[in-house]
């Protein structure tokens, strides 16, 4: 992956994405909407269920009932969106199913993961997807918890163009420009889909910046820089909590591009000391 003016992160991203994308090329959308095909495919149960405690002799079929309501542990869907990161790709367990654990862990919660990452996946697909999928239209309208990431693939293809000369204007740098300018419009749609579907009053909805990589060539530095700015603003203004993991190279797997576990435990991390609320704090 390697260039003339060194290493380029962003286009090894393309590069690897590519590799590994479901999708079927540019301009594919999800549009078909079986809930059972897909909702077997993808979810994934992170806890099994607890057995309840031994009827006492002469206990009512009322209170029964009732002990098991109160001792139930509560029950949270976790809808998981974005690219090959929230995928998991480079690791044994990415960073999804640790934050799952680590809800479970703090709040006593019994979490379902339904994760509909998707490798390669840019800002207008996943737009298109929350608008028009209308499985995962449901499976947002129903989730306790939702978290996405997205953008690093916006970058990665406009990096291609300039790696190859013809991004446009003097500087070769425009299509970067417009890349930037498209990813800040599609996040806001994005997030204005979300909170039309679930309000932050009753989810647990967090966010991630795609500024994770720590071998980002200085050419794209300020591109990602005002991604981020973006990101973190407009997640504040619509009280979305934000996460900006920073990895160095030993939290790289070996394609050098996406984490290992070691760097999904750290996104993870971040993502669980933004807490809970409105849910549930910490235990």
């Amino acid at each position: 992956m390697a260039r003339s003016f060194g290493l380029v992160v962003v286009a090894a991203l393309l590069a690897s994405l590519a590799a590994c994308s479901v999708s079927g090329g540019e301009g594919s959308h999800r549009t078909k909407d079986d809930v059972q095909h897909e909702t077997a495919h993808r979810q994934t149960t992170v806890t099994k269920e607890h057995t309840g405690a031994p009827t006492l002799p002469g206990e009512s079929t009322a209170s029964k009932e009732t002990a098991a309501v109160t001792d139930a542990p509560a029950a949270w869907d976790y809808v998981a969106l974005g690219d090959s990161l929230a995928v998991g790709v480079g690791a044994r367990r990415g960073y999804v199913d640790r934050y799952a654990a680590y809800i479970e862990a703090d709040t006593g919660a019994q979490v379902k993961v339904i994760n509909l990452g998707e490798s390669g996946q840019r800002s207008s697909e996943l737009l298109y997807a929350v608008r028009h999928n209308e499985s995962m239209r449901r499976a947002l309208g129903a989730a306790e918890v939702v978290t996405f990431n997205i953008g690093i693939n916006d970058l990665g293809h406009a990096g291609e163009a300039y790696e190859n000369g013809v991004c446009g204007g003097g500087d070769n740098q425009d299509c970067l420009r417009a890349a930037v300018e498209t990813l800040e419009e599609n996040w806001d749609a994005i997030l204005a889909e979300l909170l039309s579907l679930r309000s932050t009053e009753i989810t647990i909805i967090r966010t991630a910046g795609i500024g994770y990589t720590p071998r980002v060539a200085r050419i794209f530095k300020p591109y990602v820089a005002k991604v981020n700015r973006h990101i973190a603003t407009t997640a504040a203004s619509h009280d979305v909590p934000y996460a900006q993991p920073s990895l160095d190279q030993g939290h790289l797997s070996s394609d050098g591009v996406h984490p290992n576990d070691d760097g999904y435990e750290i996104i993870a991390d971040r993502l669980r000391e933004l807490g809970y609320d409105p849910l549930s704090s910490s235990r």
